[in-house]
């Protein structure tokens, strides 16, 4: 581990109370403007459109994260395993940064600002220009981070179906949104992990802990993550980044700031990442308040399309949205389409910037990315496979609902 901190820097937690900051170099990292800037993105989106209290932000939940990282780590020493220092600092700094490649409103921009470039790839490409700066004191971090580590549990801890993401967010975020179906007991899951042939294992004891936990996030992805209003806002808002993609592109001259108009204007792809620092850099002084900065100007601007969404963004006027489990037919569709077209008067070649289909989707576990039991005979079997748990096996089936949204009225 890197040397300890002169004076010991402490975090004052509203889930956990005090984090303690373990090393120097974890404290740089957290100093440094790339993690500084996670404060100025919000953990869930657009979501305190429904729950007011959900203003928490990725900086929260990424400090949350270690922190649970360091319990974990703790608890699996205490059961014999073995884990050096350098692994559980680099662990640390895994978790630490394993979101660090969000962009403005986390996942709705990652398709429209972005052209499909998960946030994953940006992390690692972040984590990398950090081992850079940091002269290569990232580099066991790396490794587990990209899964290339020999001791695959670490890997697990950071991204998995039972990783120390997961357990963070859904009580971060159950927390600040007041929906309490979403209640997992953290701590009796991290008590109950433990290492079998270097793979993350829970004890047969945590069975029903980890059945809440996958019940609990299918809860919350239908009552927060995939709420209908929540979609209904983000499908406004990447119609809307689309639109003014379109606008600069033909005509330039709208107003953002340098960051956002620089993305407005090339449709960059993830090689461009790849092989250009200087979009990164670009990408990392982008925030959710570029975004909210230039929806007040374009509230005036003198394109309707532009004028009207951010009108409806800045009042909570959002499209209507019909949620159902059932597929909307074509004849469904067309009729809708035909009614709003009507109503709102606009050109057939605008239709589209306020009238949206599809379907969401929730798989609370998938059977490919296993969480593994370990029996009292030592042996080792998936979760679902485990006796006496219908549920689990219920939860490994895709459900799909299916959406029509569009606007109310418009003004031309």
């Amino acid at each position: 581990m890197s040397k300890a901190l002169k004076s010991h820097k402490i975090i004052n937690d509203p889930v956990y109370g005090f984090i303690t900051i373990p090393s120097e170099l974890i404290f740089s990292i957290i100093d440094h403007p790339y993690f500084q800037r996670l404060r100025r993105i919000k953990q869930l989106g657009l979501t305190d459109f429904v729950y007011p209290g959900a203003l928490h932000t990725r900086f929260h939940h990424a400090i949350g994260a270690m922190h649970l990282m360091s319990i974990t780590l703790d608890n699996l020493r205490n059961k014999g395993n073995d884990i050096s220092d350098q692994e559980y600092e680099a662990a640390l700094i895994a978790i630490l940064l394993h979101d660090v490649g969000h962009g403005p409103f986390s996942h709705a921009l990652e398709f429209s600002l972005l052209q499909n470039i998960p946030h994953e790839s940006l992390s690692l490409l972040i984590i990398e220009e950090l081992n850079i700066q940091f002269g290569g004191q990232l580099e066991l971090a790396l490794r587990i981070f990209k899964n290339q580590y020999e001791r695959k549990f670490f890997h697990q801890l950071v991204a998995s179906q039972l990783d120390i993401d997961r357990l963070d967010y859904l009580q971060r975020d159950c927390f600040f949104t007041g929906v309490s179906e979403g209640t997992i007991g953290a701590d009796r899951i991290i008590k109950m992990m433990n290492i079998k042939n270097d793979l993350l294992v829970v004890e047969e004891k945590g069975l029903y802990s980890i059945e809440n936990f996958l019940s609990a996030r299918r809860l919350m992805y239908w009552q927060v993550y995939l709420h209908k209003t929540t979609v209904s806002a983000e499908k406004m808002l990447i119609n809307l980044i689309m639109r003014a993609k379109e606008v600069q592109q033909s005509r330039g001259n709208l107003k953002a700031t340098d960051e956002l108009l620089h993305f407005l204007e090339h449709d960059f792809r993830l090689y461009d990442f790849q092989n250009s620092s200087e979009i990164l850099q670009k990408f990392l002084a982008l925030d959710d308040f570029d975004i909210w900065g230039a929806i007040k100007l374009w509230k005036n601007e003198s394109d309707y399309i532009l004028r009207n969404i951010s009108k409806m963004f800045l009042t909570r006027q959002l499209f209507k949205i019909n949620l159902r489990n059932e597929v909307f037919s074509e004849s469904e569709i067309e009729s809708s389409k035909k009614k709003l077209l009507k109503k709102l008067s606009i050109a057939e070649r605008d239709f589209h910037y306020f009238f949206t289909h599809g379907s969401i989707s929730n798989h609370a576990y998938l059977t490919k990315e296993r969480i593994l039991i370990l029996t009292k005979k030592g042996k080792i079997i998936d979760v679902a496979q485990a006796a006496d748990l219908p549920n689990i096996k219920a939860m490994s089936k895709i459900v799909k609902k299916h959406y029509i949204c569009q606007a109310k009225s418009i003004i031309l």
